[in-house]
């Protein structure tokens, strides 16, 4: 997909007749990295996207691309799951770890990309946060897909990013919490009942009625497509869900957190 974005971006360049070092002065890049979205060899901001079919009078052509260059940001072990994650009609999460992408403010984000290790540079860094930036479009989708999020408490009380990211993320939650379509829960630290220690794992349901379960670990990942296994994490999570604190009682324990800070 970069190289065919890559193609008709030299396309309408040179028909615009401009050569890379004045397109790159107008797009603020350098000559050498507009040769890189040409060969494909580097991810195009969606920002520069829009700024280049503009300039070169694509009609929308290099528009209409954004999101399949926008799934080409994400890590390779992902970009099966964003496709479908984008496409779902009902997506239930449980997260041990980092609060759900779904749900990071673009600053806490940042602040977990910044803590990969092997650390990823800059430009890596804000590919990966506008994708996941991008990912969370599907609040504003109609029909609204069905949501629900339970989170460990751990994940909550870790500040990640220091205390104003760590707030801000809080308020998000909150916030996000508030839509119709959107339930969060908390597992408590006390709980003496836990079906989920197994780890993270994410249900989602797509248009055409498919039931798939994903799991990830460090840089490995794995779809479940097969009824068997993806029966018995929904069976999984409609425990987790029972153990959890419910929806009302999740919200007020947020609101308690931020009370702390």
């Amino acid at each position: 997909m970069l190289r065919v974005f890559g193609r008709q971006l030299k396309r309408f360049r040179l028909r615009a007749g401009l050569e890379r070092a004045e397109f790159g002065s107008r797009t603020g890049y350098s000559a050498s990295t507009i040769a890189a979205f040409e060969q494909g060899r580097r991810v195009p901001p969606l920002r520069f996207i829009d700024v280049a079919d503009e300039l070169l009078d694509a009609g929308g052509v290099l528009q209409e691309l954004k999101e399949e260059v926008a799934r080409a940001q994400f890590p390779a072990f992902f970009r099966d799951a964003a496709r479908l994650e984008a496409e779902a009609v009902e997506l239930h999460a449980y997260d041990t770890h980092v609060v759900k992408g779904l749900l990071q403010t673009e600053e806490y984000a940042r602040a977990v990309f910044a803590m990969r290790r092997p650390l990823l540079n800059e430009e890596t860094i804000e590919q990966r946060v506008a994708a996941r930036m991008l990912r969370q479009e599907i609040f504003s989708r109609w029909p609204a897909p069905l949501m629900s999020f339970v989170i460990e408490e751990a994940v909550l009380r870790r500040p990640i990013g220091g205390a104003g990211v760590h707030r801000g993320q809080l308020e998000q939650i909150l916030l996000t919490g508030q839509n119709r379509n959107v339930e969060i829960q908390v597992m408590p630290l006390q709980r003496e009942d836990h079906a989920g220690l197994a780890g993270p794992f994410t249900l989602i349901e797509t248009k055409a009625g498919q039931r798939i379960a994903y799991a990830e670990v460090q840089k490995s990942s794995y779809l479940y497509t097969e009824r068997t296994p993806v029966r018995e994490l929904e069976a999984q999570y409609g425990i987790i869900r029972a153990q959890a604190l419910t929806p009302r009682e999740s919200m007020a324990f947020v609101e308690g957190l931020l009370g702390e800070l």
